[in-house]
């Protein structure tokens, strides 16, 4: 318990990374310690520890690295307490002065030319900010500059730190020896390479003056939205931009695809390309409010909003579309069924439970309002009718993150994960854990019970026939990761690459690519699970695989009150919600819908045997009627489809819109008051 609660504090995912951290703590604890015996080789030994570790870290834990950061341990100063330590064993060790001053103004120098590089490196990256960044549309025309080498503009920093490395293996060298010619040399090279390094950056900003004004910015996107003529926009903002937010919008984009209308995507965060997952939609990121009333949208009929965020208003303001929020999931949580949602013209909801959610919200959400539309996302997911089962009962472990308040029953994860975790290796199953992306983000007592549970799969892996099973992994993962690249690619992402630079590279892609991005994800899947074998544990936190393919592996789902159950609820599996707060049954399925056809697991999991029966001996299911009733009331009836239940919805309100503002384009011929703009007091 000790480790787990060490391992939560420092940020750290197990054991291992704990050791590598007190590792990089003794490191530079013996350097001082080395430099005043002095004691030469412990000195050696101690500075190559920390260089080691520490690039090691970078890569396994960089949670605990900005951890440091925070703490004002960066990169920077633990370079320089290397670079003291070294110049301290020097003098102890007695070097002559004129090799001490050289060293400390060759030292001093780098860091002189750091921060001179530093400097211009800012300036260029403000040079090339644009004021939007566009995807799937040619902007050719546009004089846009290159982008500096990679090996000039990414990871400046830590390429120029290291280049102290000839310095100080110089002078150590020169000390072993006890001749000055290796510090010397070590010194040139030091000062030469990094002299160099900022002459070249200094020519690649004569290059990046001569950038597009921003009218010259404007004018060319708006000729391109012009000729594209959207009809209908997917709008999405969010303060803290990251791939653990990116989903709400990846999750819409197969069906925005499939539209009549011509759809765009709006952003408001400039690092939403980077999680921006793979499509021929024109997407265009505007940060600042002022901007956005700039663009070329006088077509668009239809905003489609799947997060509620305080930037929306800034396009809610366009009178002449009607907004909808889709959201990012039907759940029994708040936010499924927030009065805010008031503001927007409709309200789309996947089936009967969620028009009932937003009714008990008392004087806030009209009936009329509320429009039934299904899921079009879940078609992937198969039918439990259609499922194979392994020689083991799979079991998917979802639960939700901690949210935003301090209710320590949010999410299983607290008071019964690790339990839950050790009961279920016990009825000798095999388990998918797949956390919330943001897991551990506010709670330690979350984040440690996630490594918790990470630790006992891993452990329980090894006793499960390792050496075959991680062979097998070994085997495939050259092509998982070529497939990875390759989607990467197709989906338009470039690390290191600017907002310039995507700009440049924007051209109107190819339809067809969207065949092969589904080629290779569903090679990347079936050679994943093929690969892990039918007993081995998973714990699945990366984009691949993604939440449906789990679905389809499982044989039942163990969860929290979450979209992740509704959305389960199509495959017709048994799946079970978790009663931390132990509530008497009746009043936790009155409270929460998607407990109609689910089996309750108290904190305790006294009851898990015999929910587990369920997979074990199918004609024993008692749910299985009530599962099947919930799934219409919850997402809708198969026929028609929820992809033409969506796309009817989007037609109908566009042509609604269109109506309303001929109308009021003829009110105003005839010098009536436009009724249109009467709105919601935002228009």
């Amino acid at each position: 318990m000790m480790i787990r609660r060490l391992c939560g504090v420092l940020r750290v995912r197990g054991v291992t990374d704990l050791l590598l951290v007190l590792l990089l703590g003794v490191g530079f604890v013996a350097l001082p310690v080395f430099a005043l015996l002095p004691s030469l080789w412990g000195f050696v030994a101690a500075a190559a520890v920390t260089y080691v570790v520490d690039e090691v870290l970078h890569v396994r834990a960089p949670s605990f690295v900005r951890r440091l950061a925070a703490l004002h341990l960066d990169r920077t100063m633990r370079f320089a307490v290397r670079t003291v330590m070294l110049l301290a064993l020097a003098s102890r060790m007695d070097a002559p002065g004129a090799v001490l001053v050289t060293a400390l103004a060759v030292f001093s120098g780098h860091f002189a030319m750091m921060m001179l590089y530093a400097a211009v490196h800012h300036a260029i990256r403000r040079r090339r900010v644009l004021p939007l960044v566009v995807r799937n549309l040619d902007l050719s025309e546009l004089p846009i500059p290159q982008q500096p080498p990679a090996v000039l503009y990414r990871r400046h920093l830590r390429k120029l730190l290291h280049l102290d490395l000839p310095a100080h293996a110089g002078l150590l060298a020169a000390l072993a020896a006890g001749t000055w010619e290796p510090a010397y040399a070590g010194f040139a090279v030091t000062v030469g390479v990094t002299a160099a390094a900022v002459l070249a950056l200094l020519g690649q900003y004569r290059r990046v003056r001569r950038m597009p004004a921003r009218d010259e910015v404007f004018a060319e996107v708006n000729r391109q939205l012009k000729g594209y003529r959207p009809e209908v926009a997917l709008y999405f903002s969010f303060a803290a931009v990251s791939r653990d937010f990116m989903y709400q919008v990846n999750m819409w984009i197969e069906t925005l695809e499939q539209l009549d209308l011509r759809p765009v995507i709006i952003l408001r965060e400039r690092a939403s390309f980077r999680y921006l997952s793979r499509t021929w939609i024109p997407v265009v990121c505007v940060p600042k409010a002022d901007d956005l009333a700039e663009l070329e949208l006088s077509g668009v009929r239809v905003v489609l909003y799947p997060g509620n965020a305080g930037k929306n208003v800034h396009m809610l303001r366009v009178a002449e579309a009607k907004h909808v929020f889709i959201g990012h999931g039907d759940s029994d949580k708040l936010a499924s069924s927030n009065r805010v949602s008031k503001v927007y013209d409709e309200i789309w909801v996947a089936g009967r439970a969620g028009r009932d959610r937003y009714q008990r919200v008392r004087h806030a959400i009209s009936d009329s309002a509320i429009v039934e539309v299904g899921r079009p996302q879940l078609s992937p997911i198969r039918l439990h009718a259609e499922h194979v089962p392994g020689p083991l009962p799979v079991v998917l472990y979802a639960p939700t993150w901690e949210g935003w308040s301090d209710d320590d029953c949010h999410t299983s994860l607290i008071p019964m994960g690790v339990p839950l975790i050790e009961k279920l290796l016990a009825e000798n199953v095999r388990i998918i854990y797949k956390p919330h992306p943001l897991t551990g983000k506010r709670s330690a007592e979350a984040a440690a019970a996630d490594q918790a549970i990470r630790e006992l799969l891993r452990v329980d892996n090894e006793r499960r026939d390792p050496a075959k099973a991680e062979a097998a992994v070994a085997a495939v993962r050259p092509r998982l990761q070529e497939i990875q690249a390759r989607l990467d690619e197709l989906a338009g992402r470039h690390d290191g690459d600017d907002d310039a630079e995507q700009m440049r590279e924007a051209r109107v892609p190819d339809r067809a690519g969207a065949a092969e991005w589904q080629e290779l994800r569903a090679e990347w899947h079936r050679i994943f699970w093929e690969s892990q074998g039918a007993v081995r544990h998973n714990v699945i936190v990366d984009q691949l695989p993604n939440l449906y393919e789990c679905f389809n592996q499982a044989d039942i789902l163990i969860s929290d009150v979450s979209s992740v159950v509704a959305d389960f609820v199509a495959s017709l599996k048994p799946y079970v919600l978790t009663n931390a707060h132990d509530l008497p049954d009746h009043e936790f399925r009155a409270a929460y819908t998607t407990a109609g056809g689910a089996y309750l697991l108290d904190r305790a999991c006294t009851r898990l045997p015999e929910i587990l029966d369920s997979v074990r001996a199918p004609h024993t299911d008692p749910l299985v009627l009530d599962r099947r009733a919930l799934k219409e009331y919850v997402l809708g009836p198969d026929h028609p489809t929820s992809m033409e239940r969506f796309n009817s919805a989007t037609n109908v309100l566009a042509a609604k819109g269109e109506a309303e503002q001929a109308e009021a384009a003829r009110e105003a011929h005839q010098g009536i008051p436009a009724t249109a703009l009467q709105r919601t007091g935002l228009g």
